[in-house]
C-alpha cells in the first residue's frame, strides 16, 4: 500500500472511532444541579460596568489613577521614626523588660520591615499585616509609659510637646494632650471618641489605655 493509501485508512478509521464514541452513553453522571450552581447559591456579580459619563465624573473628581496612587497612598512609618514618635512622648525603646513596648519595638524589627543595609536591602515602605499587628502591640503595650510621662509635667521624657496635659484630674480628655499625642489639632471627634473610649471601658485605667492606643494607631497607621 502506497503513503498515500496508508493516510487514507488512518483518516477513515479515525471517522469511525468517533462514530462509535457518539453512540456510547455516559455512565455515572452525577445528579442534576449538583456541580453547578444558579443565583441562589453563587455570588451574583455585576457586569454591568460604568457608564462614561460617571468614569468622566470620577476622574474629574479624582485625578487619573496615576496621579491618585500617588496622592492617596499611605506608606508606614519608618522603623527610625517609629523609634523617634515613641521617644518624643514619652516610651523609652531600649526598654527590654518582656512585652514592653521597647521591647517590642526592638525584637519587631523584620516585621516592621526594617532596612537590612548588610544585604542590600532597602527599608519595606509598605504596610503590611504583620507590621500593622505588631505597631498596633506596641501602641497599647506603650500606653501606660505614654500616660505617666503626660501626667507629670517636668517628665524629661515628654520632648514632643512639654507641660501638655492628656487627661485632667475628673479623666476627661484634653485638646492639647490629644494634639500632642496625634500631631494634628484635636477636633471635638477627637475628644467625643476618647472620652467614650474610657467611660465605655470596664474601668478607667483600661479605657485611657485604649484611648492612647487607639489615637496613637489611628495616627500613625493611616486609619
Amino acid at each position: 500500500m502506497s503513503r498515500f493509501g496508508y493516510t487514507l485508512a488512518i483518516l477513515a478509521s479515525s471517522v469511525l472511532a468517533s462514530a462509535c464514541t457518539d453512540d456510547l452513553t455516559p455512565q455515572n453522571l452525577p445528579p442534576a444541579g449538583s456541580t453547578s450552581g444558579d443565583q441562589s447559591t453563587t455570588f451574583d456579580h455585576d457586569n454591568s460596568g460604568i457608564s462614561p459619563w460617571e468614569l468622566l465624573d470620577r476622574l474629574t473628581q479624582e485625578g487619573p489613577p496615576k496621579y491618585t496612587s500617588h496622592m492617596h497612598s499611605c506608606s508606614k512609618v519608618r522603623y527610625k521614626t517609629l523609634g523617634n514618635v515613641l521617644t518624643s512622648i514619652g516610651v523609652n525603646p531600649a526598654n527590654n523588660a518582656a512585652l514592653s513596648a521597647g521591647d517590642l519595638y526592638t525584637n519587631g524589627f523584620n516585621a516592621l520591615g526594617g532596612p537590612n543595609y548588610a544585604n542590600r536591602i532597602r527599608e519595606n515602605i509598605g504596610i503590611t499585616t504583620s507590621g500593622a499587628s505588631r505597631e498596633f502591640d506596641i501602641f497599647a503595650a506603650a500606653s501606660d509609659e505614654v500616660i505617666a510621662a503626660f501626667g507629670n509635667a517636668q517628665s524629661p521624657l515628654m520632648t514632643r510637646c512639654p507641660g501638655a496635659v492628656l487627661f485632667d484630674a475628673s479623666n476627661t480628655c484634653q485638646p492639647s494632650g490629644i494634639t500632642c499625642l496625634i500631631g494634628t489639632p484635636a477636633t471635638s471627634t477627637h475628644l467625643d471618641f476618647c472620652n467614650k473610649t474610657i467611660t465605655s471601658a470596664s474601668d478607667v485605667a483600661t479605657g485611657k489605655r485604649l484611648a492612647v492606643a487607639a489615637m496613637l494607631a489611628a495616627a500613625y497607621t493611616c486609619e
